[in-house]
């Protein structure tokens, strides 16, 4: 794909940063919004005129309501582990929403008016959690524990130059506002990133999305042994705005992320839209800015997992290595996978003949894993529809978005 680096970033520098997570995570239920109501007849146009025209597209300002659907085929042992995991910052900390995000349906307001203020209020069951970016505050409320999360954004008012753009220094911490819940543009971003010479980039049928005519973008690995059959990106074709991402599972069936509009307006939101003040009583907690897992991985995992960071809870994939570990990546693109040696020597077996381990701990294993074997020894291959990983009984784990197939290979190959 001709210019897609010096493309792709440019589409990532002027996409709308939306505070809106839909996505970061399907649509089996899908609102008919997310329908293709018909095949809109629009005016054809090339896989890099597309590309092109997400670039160029500059709209700063919009809101409406999103959905996103994740179903990484965890069984619910995992799943309720995913969904109930507390991170720190209290129950109002960005981190807590967005771990829940892994599984699930979840439906939410949008606001946007520039790269300073963004909000979004998620509309799961009678309880409500809002995440608000005004300026140099980030604010996240949740009504069920009335407990309110606070944290400084360092770069207010810098734009792209502060936050590491054009501009930017690189190194510097990111904050929660740049952590914020990740939109059906910021997903297009990051596929577009990962895209190169082992995808096949197309023009799909046309389509409706919130109402609203749209072309398709689809990408496809190339490369054999991959859990994805496809990313399909719809993008407005007024305005190139990306209105919904969806990922789709070389194995057929529902996707396992679907991130979009169900409504959208790009007028500018009321002036008081980003207006926060914590109610009285509530619990307030101030962020630390802690770096987000992964930050500080090594160059040779984040090569290998760039890809996969853009997924609600593998953005800690990168960093997995551990202090004292190695982490060497296997392959390229779409089969990328990464061998992590944790150089302990001991790997699931241990566990499994361990009588005074948790039952929970032995159960959440069973549930999970697959007994395999090869000339690297014996393991258990941990699978989703997405991501796959073998952890071998000498403690070597292999991980990638990738078939278990290709994951025994791998093992064989680099034991």
């Amino acid at each position: 794909m001709a210019g897609s680096t010096k493309t792709s970033r440019k589409a990532a520098r002027y996409a709308v940063p939306v505070a809106v997570a839909g996505v970061a995570a399907a649509t089996v239920a899908m609102v008919p919004a997310f329908a293709n109501a018909g095949s809109p007849d629009l005016p054809k146009i090339t896989a890099q005129q597309l590309i092109e025209k997400i670039a160029a597209s500059d709209v700063q300002q919009l809101s409406g309501t999103a959905r996103v659907t994740t179903d990484l085929g965890l069984p619910k042992i995992a799943s309720g582990l995913l969904g109930g995991a507390g991170m720190t910052g209290g129950s109002a900390a960005p981190e807590d929403k967005l771990a829940q995000l892994a599984s699930g349906s979840h439906t939410f307001k949008v606001a946007a008016d520039g790269p300073d203020r963004q909000k979004v209020t998620f509309l799961d069951g009678k309880d409500e959690y809002s995440l608000v970016h005004n300026g140099a505050d980030v604010w996240g409320y949740d009504s069920k524990s009335d407990e309110v999360f606070h944290e400084k954004d360092p770069y207010a008012g810098q734009g792209e130059k502060g936050k590491g753009g054009k501009d930017g220094k690189s190194g510097k911490e990111h904050k929660t506002a740049d952590r914020m819940p990740t939109t059906p543009q910021q997903f297009a971003e990051e596929a577009l990133k990962a895209a190169g010479p082992t995808t096949e980039v197309s023009v799909g049928e046309s389509a409706q999305v919130a109402g609203r005519d749209a072309y398709q973008l689809v990408l496809k690995p190339k490369q054999a042994g991959s859990t994805v059959g496809s990313v399909q990106i719809a993008v407005d074709a007024k305005n190139g705005v990306p209105l919904r991402f969806q990922l789709l599972s070389s194995q057929g069936g529902k996707p396992i992320v679907d991130a979009g509009f169900t409504k959208v307006d790009f007028a500018a939101p009321a002036a008081g839209t980003f207006d926060f003040t914590p109610p009285k009583g509530a619990k307030i907690t101030e962020g630390g800015g802690e770096h987000r897992a992964g930050d500080h991985a090594g160059k040779d995992a984040d090569k290998g997992f760039k890809g996969l960071e853009m997924l609600p809870g593998f953005d800690g994939l990168a960093g997995a290595g551990g202090k004292g570990g190695e982490t060497k990546v296997i392959g390229e693109g779409w089969s990328t996978i990464a061998r992590i040696d944790s150089g302990t020597g001991k790997g699931l077996k241990e566990l499994e003949n361990d009588k005074n381990a948790p039952k929970q701990a032995k159960d959440f294993l069973s549930s999970l894993g697959e007994k395999v074997s090869g000339s690297f020894g014996e393991g258990r291959v941990l699978s989703t529809r997405l991501v796959n990983a073998l952890v071998t009984d000498d403690g070597k784990v292999y991980v990638g978005a990738v078939t278990k197939d290709a994951l025994v290979k791998a093992a064989e190959a680099n034991k």
